[in-house]
């Protein structure tokens, strides 16, 4: 290791580590100011030398168990530099990497970061024509993939393009076999000098409103810039941590590489083919003995179908991310483990700038506090910072000192960042409070606010009290158009395994919103449907939604299992008396 290169980075790392609390951690912790810094050589191949425990241990539904040590892992991330150079690829060049969950694949990250090239990570579940726009706005130059996803590229890559097409699997024409890397140097020597401004990372949005919009991230912003989700994980030196998420999202980088190789402790994976088994991942938990476990609320929904009490947990950090946690999900994971959930707020173009850190009380249904390196405002629509128990949105300043977990920017489409970034804030497009001991509250997505009789309603806020309904899995709301109030809420509804969509259900549904909310922003109309439309990383598509009632409540027509509040007048009168 680079000693000069790496003081300041472990400097910062060793106090967040070592901080006695979240006040102390906020009030005195800086970004580090690391000059000429490459995370992998810098960093990483230190520890090498000096860790005991696995970098990675990895194990598959199929029995297969494997442990990597630092060491292993800085000579197979040496090799694939050395083979991704040999392939003609050298700094700024960008590499798409769409593969399984499964160690090879936190060898070419490293190793392309060493190279200097980017990764543009891809989900597994992509198609060709989301691959053919990656390839073309992304301007990759190599792809590495697997197995039966080598065929999705065939059509996706331009026949003049110049692009290396290297897989695990190699079938075919054109394709080079990584087994190649095994053949390469397990030392690796470069003259290139870097800097924390260099390109590191594209990450495409999820694209629930409009086409995904590419983010750039640098060798600061990530590497660097998630010490804070380090510090909120709290996973520390020698610790197995979980991640349970999928490659190809900003979430798996978050914390399957950069928290836990930040903390030095080690990376878990468990990877299944097919669908997820909470109970096998449960299993998993129970007899590998992970420290810290990290999952997004769905997943948290899933293990909560199985009896928690009846396993022997070594676990001692839980958290969430990706979407508001419901507070009942919260108190049936402390009931069963004795430990609660601490939620964490971010972004693709940001690491963790909210949560709640080790040691806080987790307060139901807020987002946490400010992460340590960020300063977090809410804003009116003129950008004017608000006082404390209003609602706003949730803007970080970027000026005078802007922090290190933010994007470069977006480079497709260029001029949204004008949108975002104004005067000494950036947007990140969603509305909260304040109170005033410092705790956010989440309202929604700007786009997911609508006024219904002149009242804004938050479809987070109603959807969140819905989920508590126990026969309900997943709910989305959106303002269905109504001549006289403008909109009303509408209850988009999933059904648990096992619950028929009825009359008589719509009917209870209804009683228990009116039981629960307030007449100005309780859902007026009910549809089931059998699956919600998501994005390919799960997020739902509300925009799309909102236009499709639109367009076809205009039509004066009822859906198939649509119910109106109307229909059960009397019967709700009646009840509520």
């Amino acid at each position: 290791m680079s000693e000069s290169k790496a003081a300041e980075f472990l400097a910062a790392r060793d106090y967040l580590l070592q901080a006695p609390n979240y006040q102390e951690a906020k009030a005195h912790f800086t970004w580090p100011n690391v000059g000429n810094f490459n995370w992998a050589l810098d960093y990483f191949d230190g520890i090498a030398e000096r860790r005991a425990n696995p970098a990675l241990l990895y194990v598959d539904d199929k029995g297969f168990e494997t442990k990597l040590s630092f060491g292993a892992m800085r000579e197979k991330s040496n090799k694939a530099a050395n083979f991704l150079r040999g392939l003609g690829l050298g700094k700024g060049d960008r590499v798409l990497l769409m593969m399984t969950n499964r160690p090879e694949l936190f060898q070419v990250i490293l190793g392309a970061m060493k190279l200097g090239s980017l990764v543009i990570p891809a989900s597994t579940l992509l198609t060709t024509e989301d691959l053919r726009d990656r390839m073309g706005r992304g301007k990759v130059k190599c792809v590495l993939t697997e197995g039966e996803l080598n065929s999705r590229f065939e059509s996706a890559i331009p026949a003049a393009a110049k692009v290396s097409r290297i897989s695990l699997d190699a079938h075919g024409h054109g394709w080079i076999d990584f087994a190649q890397v095994d053949d390469q140097s397990a030392t690796f020597k470069t003259d290139d000098i870097f800097n924390t401004d260099d390109e590191l990372l594209i990450y495409f949005t999820s694209g629930t409103v409009a086409k995904p919009k590419l983010v750039l991230h640098t060798t600061g912003s990530y590497p660097i810039g998630h010490l804070t989700t380090m510090y909120w994980i709290g996973a520390k030196p020698g610790d197995l941590h979980y991640n349970v998420s999928q490659p190809g999202w900003a979430k798996y980088a978050w914390s399957s590489i950069f928290a836990a190789w930040n903390a030095e402790a080690t990376t878990f994976v468990y990877n299944y083919s097919g669908r997820f088994n909470p109970s096998d991942v449960l299993t998993a938990i129970q007899d590998y003995e992970v420290h810290s476990l990290c999952a997004p609320p769905t997943v948290w929904r899933h293990l909560l179908r199985e009896n928690l009490r009846s396993y022997s947990f070594s676990l001692k950090q839980l958290v969430s991310a990706g979407e508001p946690l419901n507070p009942e999900i919260m108190q049936r994971v402390k009931n069963a483990t004795g430990l609660t959930i601490r939620e964490g707020f971010g972004q693709t173009e940001t690491t963790l700038q909210i949560g709640f850190f080790p040691g806080m009380d987790p307060k139901p249904g807020s987002m946490g506090v400010e992460a340590p390196g960020f300063e977090i405002g809410l804003l009116d629509d003129n950008h004017i910072p608000l006082p404390v128990g209003n609602e706003g949105n949730v803007a970080l300043r970027v000026r005078p000192q802007r922090p290190v977990g933010l994007m470069w920017g977006y480079i497709d489409p260029p001029e949204k960042n004008k949108e975002v970034f104004v005067g000494d804030w950036y947007l990140t497009g969603d509305l909260a409070r304040r109170d005033e001991k410092g705790f956010f509250w989440f309202v929604g997505r700007a786009d997911d606010v609508f006024k219904s009789s002149d009242y804004r309603i938050s479809a987070f806020e109603l959807e969140d009290e819905l989920l508590m309904h126990p026969s309900i899995t997943e709910v989305a709301i959106v303002p269905s158009p109504d001549k006289l109030r403008g909109s009303v809420p509408k209850a988009i509804i999933t059904l648990k395994p096992g619950v028929e969509a009825s009359r008589e259900l719509a009917y209870n549904i209804f009683r228990f919103a009116r039981e629960r909310m307030a007449p100005y922003k309780r859902p007026r109309i009910i549809q089931f449907t059998r699956e919600l439309p998501k994005t390919v990383s799960g997020k739902i598509k509300r925009a799309e939604l909102r236009k499709f009632e639109a367009d076809y409540r205009n039509s004066d027509t009822r859906l198939e299992q649509e119910y109106f509040e109307t229909d059960f007048q009397t019967a709700l009168k009646l009840k509520s008396k």
